[in-house]
């Protein structure tokens, strides 16, 4: 009888294999995590530190720093680190070489309120405390402003964000009891009347007609209120 030798090699060759990869996924496992390797996408201003961070990981899963990487819940750790009002997005994962990886995207403030209570709206509409960190150069909303109501805000500070001639000149937006809103502008003396948010874009417009309008005339200065509550007028009060 004719022994088949490539056929008994490919069979050695294949439970080696399944072996090899059986131990390798074994010590795996049992590998132990190392301390945290924390990483920001997006933004280079950091609100939130990589120790803070960490905090974040230890307190919500004791120390996570030579654990055995099978006990890690890691979608217990993610949804700690989301629930940060200064995180926007996270994602933790454990390298081949056991290196325990979180990568944080923060929010984005784009308007920072200064009422009786002082946080940040982001670019999600949503509170975002402040930070002892860093300190975002956005426009101050002032006035009458909820925490469980920033969507007036949250509209007009968004317009700012979005738009180069707003972005350069408003310095405040302000909103009364009766939730008119109001801007302040750089460099200028009168205050500029929206009223509410319908047809912002065409009062947005009207604004930037008249000022480039008055600064070449050079009277931006002779006035003390901008009226653009109404869609197709600018009713300007002279000082």
């Amino acid at each position: 009888m004719r022994v088949n030798w490539n056929y008994i090699k490919m069979i050695v060759l294949l439970g080696l294999v399944v072996f090899l990869f059986a131990f390798a996924s074994s010590r795996n496992l049992k590998r132990e995590v190392s301390k945290p390797n924390v990483k920001f996408v997006g933004e280079n201003n950091l609100f939130i530190t990589s120790e803070t961070v960490s905090k974040l990981l230890i307190q919500n899963y004791g120390t996570v720093k030579n654990v055995p990487k099978e006990t890690l819940d890691l979608n217990l750790l993610e949804n700690a680190l989301k629930s940060n009002s200064m995180i926007k997005n996270a994602e933790v994962y454990v390298a081949v070489n056991g290196t325990l990886n979180a990568e944080i995207e923060q929010k984005t403030p784009i308007a920072r309120v200064s009422t009786n209570a002082s946080y940040y709206i982001d670019d999600e509409g949503f509170y975002m405390p402040l930070s002892s960190n860093y300190s975002a150069r956005v426009p101050l909303v002032t006035g009458y402003v909820e925490k469980n109501n920033l969507k007036n805000a949250f509209k007009i500070a968004q317009k700012i964000k979005e738009d180069e001639f707003l972005k350069k000149y408003v310095i405040e937006i302000h909103q009364d009891i009766n939730s008119r809103l109001y801007l302040r502008l750089r460099q200028c003396d009168f205050l500029v009347q929206l009223g509410d948010i319908s047809f912002i874009d065409k009062k947005i417009n009207n604004l930037k007609a008249f000022y480039q309008k008055s600064l070449k005339e050079q009277t931006l200065n002779s006035y003390s209120r901008v009226n653009l509550q109404f869609e197709n007028q600018v009713i300007c009060t002279k000082i």
